[in-house]
């Protein structure tokens, strides 16, 4: 699909969508198998049918309409909400093989999203103290447009991004996303910018190699 990408990684794209359980399920055990050796180094991009998900910091009462399926992730955060519309990104890679540095792995992972927005004409950002990618929303407000959350077991990642491309926001009213209540979300759709789900990953995996480069150094001091 993209030229230059590693071989030694499984660059994988899923047009149907997958069920969070499954995804998951996957996810653990190509975890384990990367840590111990017997498979690739695994980068899947994929869309999910409607869910929250609860990461390891998720209070109870930021789940308020739980009118869909209710899933303990295991990664760190809180709730987040997942369904057509959203592309996900789920990264698993060996971090022994690179700078051993989880901050400087999630720093990556933000600036790999916000340099692919940048192609489509949106400038986001990080924000402190906030998780996620930020932009300014058509009301002008600072609003997510992305969710990070990450798992790290025996320096194997898994977890990782999604990003609003078009998805039905009204479902995101379900939960406080990611417990921050004073922002909304927002979608590239709702910012005026048609993307479908190959267009993106075109562009994101485009601009992979720099992503995989910057895992080779530490995160830089902000």
């Amino acid at each position: 699909m993209i030229q230059d990408l590693p071989a030694s990684i499984e660059w994988r794209r899923d047009e149907a969508q997958v069920p969070y359980r499954h995804a998951l399920d996957f996810m653990t055990a190509r975890n384990a198998a990367i840590a111990e050796g017997t498979a690739d180094e695994l980068v899947w991009l994929l869309e999910h049918p409607p869910v929250y998900t609860a990461g390891t910091s998720a209070a109870a009462d930021e789940l308020l309409d739980p009118r869909f399926e209710v899933v303990e992730a295991g990664r760190g955060g809180r709730y987040t909400y997942h369904g057509p519309g959203q592309r996900v990104g789920y990264v698993l890679l060996d971090l022994k093989r690179r700078a051993r540095d989880v901050r400087g792995f999630v720093h990556a992972m933000e600036g790999w999203v916000i340099a692919t927005l940048a192609d489509f004409g949106v400038e986001s950002w990080r924000s402190e103290g906030r998780i996620g990618i930020w932009t300014r929303d058509i009301d002008g407000r600072e609003a997510k447009i992305g969710a990070i959350g990450v798992r790290i077991r025996r320096w194997v990642t898994m977890h990782g991004f999604s990003v609003n491309l078009d998805p039905d926001l009204s479902h995101f009213g379900g939960i406080v996303p990611c417990g921050i209540e004073e922002f909304g979300v927002t979608s590239l759709a709702r910012l005026g910018h048609a993307v479908d789900m190959p267009t993106w990953d075109a562009a994101l995996l485009a601009r992979a190699p720099e992503f995989l480069a910057a895992l080779e150094r530490p995160c830089p001091q902000e």
